[in-house]
């Protein structure tokens, strides 16, 4: 006997209604959130609320590396935005990240877009429990953190996004709390939206841009940056259902355009 519940005003098969219950399961909870990133937002400086960012005129104390003097900017470096995310979640681009940012004194171009430039040239120290960054120069970064205060190491181990390591055409990425990750525009040279999977304690993502003096060494140089990046995040947009879920999602599907099917043909045929 076949198992009939009601949706609505139109009576569905049991299997049906399961996998409409559950395209409409997966799919809650996905969040696109919009976020701008500053020329000054540093990722080195993820969670540090336990520092006093100096005036533009003074260095900073075992901090940030600034220029000698005043930059035409005078950038104060800020704390680089966040959203909240929990262990597991999926991480991607709702859109193309855009904008561009220009990394010497002097307002105006040349701006690097969110995929910084070149495929590397930037190779910086780790700042604080913040890992290091190898990769393209200036990109749009993200790094997990959990509710502590990164102020203490050791950092994780820094990722090599250059083409002598990961390069920057993944698909999927699995970070370390505490390890700065490229993200760019967030799409594969395919245009493919690449995955950020949040790891295990993860309670924030953090965005910013990995800079210092001709980008390698001592992380800073922020002081002349002008310009910003934006993406929309999207939080477990796009759901992966487990195999089972995915093969009853099917059946159910199945047997309503049977029914459908069924439906139509008793009409003509009265």
């Amino acid at each position: 006997m076949t198992r009939i519940l009601t949706f609505g005003t139109r009576k569905l098969p049991f299997a049906a209604t399961f996998a409409l219950g559950l395209a409409l399961a997966v799919s809650a909870g996905a969040t696109i959130i919009d976020v701008t990133i500053d020329g000054g937002d540093a990722i080195f400086l993820a969670g540090r609320t336990d520092l006093a960012i100096p005036a533009a005129n003074l260095p900073w104390p075992g901090g940030m590396i600034r220029h000698g003097g005043p930059t035409p900017e005078e950038i104060l470096e800020t704390l680089p935005p966040s959203i909240a995310v929990s262990a597991g979640d999926v991480i991607r681009a709702a859109d193309p990240a855009v904008g561009g940012v220009n990394f010497f004194n002097g307002f105006g171009p040349p701006f690097f877009g969110p995929g910084g430039n070149g495929v590397g040239g930037s190779d910086l120290f780790s700042f604080g429990g913040i890992s290091g960054y190898k990769g393209p120069q200036g990109p749009l970064a993200g790094v997990f953190l959990d509710n502590s205060i990164p102020n203490i190491g050791p950092a994780p181990s820094t990722i090599d996004f250059s083409p002598a390591g990961i390069g920057i055409d993944f698909l999927t990425f699995l970070p370390a709390l505490g390890q700065v990750f490229y993200i760019g525009d967030g799409v594969t040279a395919g245009n493919v939206f690449q995955e950020f999977t949040a790891p295990l304690g993860a309670t924030r993502l953090f965005l910013g841009i990995p800079d210092g003096f001709g980008f390698v060494n001592g992380p800073g140089a922020y002081d002349d940056n002008d310009g910003a990046y934006r993406i929309r995040i999207g939080i477990n947009e796009v759901p992966v259902p487990e195999p089972t879920a995915l093969a009853l999602l099917g059946i159910g599907f199945g047997v309503l355009a049977f029914q459908r099917t069924r439906t139509t043909r008793g009409v003509q045929k009265g």
